[in-house]
């Protein structure tokens, strides 16, 4: 598994603080992150990929520094956002993951290969044609989650996966997420989600306010927000 290292992390928008002193090592499978509205947590998520770069301190993964090595880092990191519609960007369900791999060096026939493999295993081989609007919402977060592990990277971040999904469409995609081999980290209101992971961290106000099993770490922050 990839090893993602936080070192004296802060960052801050303008004058607002928003995370304050995080010192990190993660390499367990399944991590879940967990906070209140404005702790910093999806702040903290997006660094781990460079989507975000921390005011001081330093983030790597596989001692790749992700200020300095964002295009190495994004080939290992894929990230899924809470918004399946901020990730599609082409007509149809298949076009949507080939276009992933635009920049793979791939030929056309491992391209199409790729593409039908992704397809049947996130449930969307009948909908290859299908114009991506069409979609429900759990199909389109299940086409952009398709759309991150098409690219085959290491480790998957997704912030917030089911949030705006009803209940049978978020335990269609927390299947999909915890059926794939890679490491996995997300970020999550929805504490069913993290059954069986093996690492959750509670962050409050910017800082590390707990750090351990899901059985420890869901009273704790349950506690913060009540």
């Amino acid at each position: 598994m990839p090893e993602v290292v936080f070192e004296a992390v802060h960052h801050a928008f303008g004058d607002r603080r928003v995370l304050g002193g995080i010192d990190l090592r993660i390499t367990e499978r399944r991590v879940g992150i967990i906070g209140a509205n404005g702790s910093g947590k999806s702040t903290l998520a997006r660094m781990i990929n460079g989507l975000l770069i921390p005011s001081a301190g330093r983030v790597t993964v596989d001692g790749l520094d992700t200020a300095r090595k964002g295009g190495q880092v994004r080939r290992k990191v894929g990230f899924v956002f809470t918004d399946p519609d901020t990730q599609i960007v082409m007509p149809t369900v298949a076009e949507d993951l080939a276009f992933s791999l635009r920049r793979g060096g791939l030929g056309k026939p491992e391209i199409a290969a790729r593409v039908a493999e992704t397809l049947d295993r996130f449930q969307l081989a009948g909908h290859a044609d299908h114009p991506c609007h069409l979609l429900s919402g759990g199909q389109k977060q299940l086409l952009a989650i398709g759309a991150v592990l098409i690219r085959r990277p290491e480790l998957i971040i997704a912030d917030e996966p089911t949030t705006l999904l009803d209940l049978r469409n978020a335990r269609v995609v927390a299947a999909a997420l915890d059926a794939v081999d890679q490491q996995v980290i997300v970020v999550t209101h929805q504490l069913a989600l993290l059954d069986g992971f093996d690492r959750v961290i509670v962050i409050d106000d910017g800082t590390v306010a707990f750090d351990g099993s899901p059985d420890d770490a869901v009273p704790t922050y349950r506690a913060l927000v009540g």
